[in-house]
């Protein structure tokens, strides 16, 4: 493995747009809880689908430069860049330098006084901080994947952007006459030291559009900057780490659907996993491995109300589904079709193609039924009561595990061949002995007897048919020398945290590693970037089975890779540690949040 110390690629180092693109790494996110904003580093809002975040998307520059549609917002002469989010908040706030003076940006989808909002309100406060500052603007709709084109309807009180059923107002104050165009609104004013401006784009679904006032939407902006603020002093993110805790959080917080209390894998859809653009995918929906392993961290972090909210999403899931849980959901809890779109545009930097949809719906994933339990067994571990229904529910979940472990499936990696995966095994072992658990402490009814012995035979199936005395290692699957991250999950399950477990995360770590980075499995690195979670994996299970120095090691080279804002994609090119696949990657701040929440719980227990 490389022993050099990766460092993070600063703001400065990023290219300029190039074809109309940049660099994934130039990517903030900001959301509302219902949808995702993306702005790049020069101020252009390059993805944001209206109302929802699996809807359509009337701004995607992210994936066509020429016809996606942005919300641009920059000084007019070259500029130089500083970024943060406002301290335990979403909200974005830019730093232009020109030669002429200093300008400040701030960034905000809002929310309202009781929660989300029930239109879109993009809101862009800008600043004078120093000199005279000419700034540009343009409000540009795109064609939704060359689905619609957009049009500029004139009414009667103001210009209004239409694009199909998405209607787009532009609420201005001190942001210069507007430049009204076909398909597009534009302006340009000047800052001098103090002045204030704001430009907001507000937006509405097959609905009337409400155009608020600049007073309006100055007051949102700071009930949400109250919001995300009240929101962040429920968590308990003291520790190591906690900077990272607290933005991973935030991230999740963003990626959660509040109408529903599902939680999203990402933000978008088709971003390449390879430059070859043989792997891209859409993201918007909620996994329900995601969603257990966000409770996972919510719990641990003494957070309430999403829990709750995500809890009941879940097992109203699950009570509908059981005994054949569907992977993955749209984020109203309706199944998906497994026919994928595939749309006529180009995708980022030309690396099509550019997808709705996602095929991994009808999979057999048993590592998904462990998860399931896990959830509920820390639920009620928090001094929480499950209700009758869904006691009832579980103990039917555990009589399908007793017969459905000995099935081959798709594994975590939605795999197209079907295989008996050790880490789908030791899943089926770990909801099978938090059955047992629930069973004993009175949660739950049901044949705990039976689900005690089948516990075992899993156990037996696993010493005996997935470990090999050549590796020194849990394999891949049976018959195979291959191996597999997914299994660094099932140290912290509790499946195994001895000897075993530590020859296998040393045997991963020399195939599978990079310097700090990790592929998900043997011979993936052909095909895509290493997978940033199995790094922050690998940091938890080195904690939980004593290995505390290099854990932390391994920790610190990791979070230096994150972009200047503190967030991942999916993966990274251990190459030149550049951003690949769908961002911001839910998966991946899961990873980072327990990985952290491992090196606290250790830290107390010592």
């Amino acid at each position: 493995m490389n022993a050099t110390r990766p460092q993070a690629v600063p703001l400065s180092a990023l290219p300029p747009r190039r074809n109309g693109y940049v660099d994934l790494r130039s990517y903030a996110a900001i959301g509302d809880g219902r949808t995702v904003a993306l702005i790049s580093h020069d101020g252009s809002v390059d993805w944001y689908p209206i109302p929802d975040l699996d809807s359509a998307p009337a701004f995607a520059r992210l994936l066509d430069a020429e016809h996606g549609g942005c919300i641009e917002l920059c000084p007019d002469e070259r500029f130089e860049v500083e970024r943060k989010y406002l301290p335990g908040t979403n909200i974005l706030q830019t730093t232009y330098t020109t030669a002429s003076g200093r300008v400040q940006v701030t960034d905000s989808l809002n929310l309202g006084s009781t929660g989300r909002l029930p239109w879109n309100e993009l809101a862009r406060a800008v600043e004078g901080l120093e000199g005279t500052v000419a700034m540009r603007w343009r409000v540009a709709p795109g064609t939704m994947f060359n689905t619609v084109s957009p049009w500029v309807d004139v009414t009667a009180h103001k210009p209004v952007l239409r694009a199909s059923e998405v209607s787009v107002g532009v609420c201005g104050e001190h942001v210069g006459e507007s430049k009204v165009e076909e398909q597009q609104i534009s302006g340009s004013f000047r800052t001098t030291p103090g002045s204030q401006h704001l430009l907001a784009v507000v937006a509405t679904h097959s609905e009337p559009l409400r155009l608020p006032t600049p007073r309006e939407i100055r007051k949102n902006l700071e009930m949400t900057r109250e919001t995300w603020l009240r929101w962040g002093d429920l968590l308990e993110s003291d520790g190591p780490y906690g900077e990272e805790v607290q933005r991973s959080a935030l991230v999740l917080k963003l990626l959660s659907h509040s109408p529903s209390g599902s939680v999203a894998a990402a933000a978008t859809t088709s971003l390449p996993e390879n430059m070859a653009g043989t792997k891209n995918y859409d993201y918007r929906f909620a996994w329900i491995r995601d969603a257990t392993y966000a409770l996972q961290a919510l719990l641990k972090l003494g957070e309430q109300e999403d829990v709750h909210a995500q809890v009941s999403w879940l097992l109203r899931l699950v009570r509908a589904q059981v005994p054949n849980l569907h992977v993955l959901n749209r984020l109203d809890g309706e199944v998906p079709e497994t026919r994928m779109t595939e749309y006529d545009v180009p995708g980022w930097r030309g690396t099509g193609p550019v997808v709705a949809g996602n095929a991994a719906a009808d999979q057999l994933q048993l590592g998904v039924y462990g998860d399931v339990f896990d959830v509920a067994h820390r639920y009620v571990a928090g001094g929480n009561v499950l209700d009758t229904a869904t006691a009832r529910m579980l103990a039917d979940l555990a009589d399908a595990i007793c017969d459905v472990w000995r099935r081959p499936d798709s594994g975590m990696w939605e795999l197209p061949e079907h295989r008996h995966y050790t880490s789908s095994k030791m899943g089926c072992w770990h909801g099978l002995d938090c059955a047992v658990r629930l069973a004993e402490d009175g949660y739950i009814p049901g044949c705990v007897d039976r689900w005690r012995a089948e516990r075992e035979r899993i156990r037996a199936w696993i010493d005996t048919e997935c470990w090999s005395e050549q590796r020194g290692a849990y394999v891949w699957y049976p018959g195979t020398q291959e191996l597999d991250a997914s299994v660094l999950l099932h140290a912290m399950t509790g499946f195994d945290r001895g000897p075993r477990m530590k020859t296998t995360i040393a045997a991963l770590r020399q195939e599978l590693g990079r310097g700090p980075l990790m592929y998900r499995y043997s011979g993936v690195d052909a095909e895509e970037g290493a997978f940033v979670a199995c790094s922050f994996w690998t940091v938890a299970a080195l904690t939980t089975v004593g290995q505390r120095e290099q854990a932390v090691e391994l920790m610190d080279r990791m979070v230096a890779l994150a972009n200047d804002l503190g967030l991942f994609t999916e993966m990274i090119d251990p190459e030149d540690y550049s951003f690949l696949g769908n961002f911001p990657q839910a998966l991946s701040h899961l990873a980072v949040l327990n990985a952290a929440l491992a090196l606290r719980d250790h830290d107390t227990e010592s």
